[in-house]
C-alpha cells in the first residue's frame, strides 16, 4: 500500500526514533509498504518517520541512480555504478559508528521537502552497524553515493533534515519555501501529508 509521505513541519520528522524488536507489530507489511511508497515517489531511500512512525527503520534502493547514470558522461565511476545497480537494503536500529574522509558536496533532495534541492557536505566513508529484516546484525563500511544515501536516511531517524546541513545563507534563502511546505502550499507527484496542529 502506498502511504502518504509526511512533509516538512511535522514534529515526527524531528524525533530521535526508538529501536524496535522482532515482535514489532506488522513489520513485514510496513517494510513492503515503505518500498511501495518510495517507488511511487521515485525515491532512493525512505525512513520510517517520513511515513509517521518514529522508529529506527529505513530502506535504501540505489538502483535508480545506476539506471539514470548509465551514459558516457556519468558523474559516477564504473565501480560506483556497479555497486549501486543491486544495492537494496533494509536498516533496522542502525548506528553510524564512524564517518571518515574529506567532506564532499552533492546536491540532495528529500521526499519530505518537495521541490527543494541543495548542496550538502558529507564525509565520503561510513561504518554502520544495523540489523537486517531478519534481525541479523551487520557491521559494514560504505563510501561514495551509497554512503551519502545511507547518511541522509540515517539523519531522519535522528530527527535531522538535509536542510539543517546547508549554509546559514542558503537556509535563509529557502526559509520561505520551507514555511510554505509546512503550511501545505506545495504540490508533489506523490501522496503527502501536511501536519495540522491540534487546536
Amino acid at each position: 500500500m502506498v502511504l502518504p509521505i509526511v512533509v516538512y513541519g511535522d514534529p515526527v520528522l524531528r524525533k530521535v526514533c526508538e529501536d524496535i524488536t522482532p515482535d514489532y507489530e506488522g513489520l513485514d507489511q510496513l517494510i513492503k509498504d515503505m518500498f511501495e511508497t518510495m517507488y511511487a515517489a521515485n525515491g532512493v531511500g525512505l525512513a520510517a518517520p517520513q511515513i509517521n512512525r518514529a522508529i529506527r527503520l529505513f530502506i535504501v534502493d540505489a538502483t535508480p541512480f545506476a539506471e539514470v547514470e548509465e551514459d558516457e558522461e556519468s558523474e559516477f565511476t564504473k565501480k560506483e555504478l556497479e555497486e549501486m545497480k543491486d544495492f537494496k537494503k533494509i536498516f533496522i536500529n542502525a548506528r553510524i559508528l564512524e564517518e571518515d574522509g574529506e567532506e564532499w558536496k552533492f546536491s540532495e533532495g528529500c521526499l519530505s521537502i518537495p521541490k527543494i534541492r541543495e548542496d550538502v557536505l558529507r564525509k565520503p566513508t561510513i561504518k554502520i552497524e544495523y540489523l537486517d529484516e531478519n534481525f541479523k546484525k551487520h557491521t559494514e563500511t560504505y563510501d561514495g553515493v551509497i554512503a551519502r544515501v545511507i547518511q541522509h536516511e540515517y539523519d531522519h531517524i535522528e530527527g535531522v533534515l538535509f536542510t539543517d546541513k546547508v549554509s546559514p545563507l542558503k537556509r535563509r534563502l529557502i526559509s520561505g519555501k520551507l514555511s510554505d511546505i509546512s503550511k501545505g502550499k506545495v504540490s508533489a507527484d506523490y501522496k503527502i501529508r501536511v501536519y495540522k496542529a491540534k487546536r
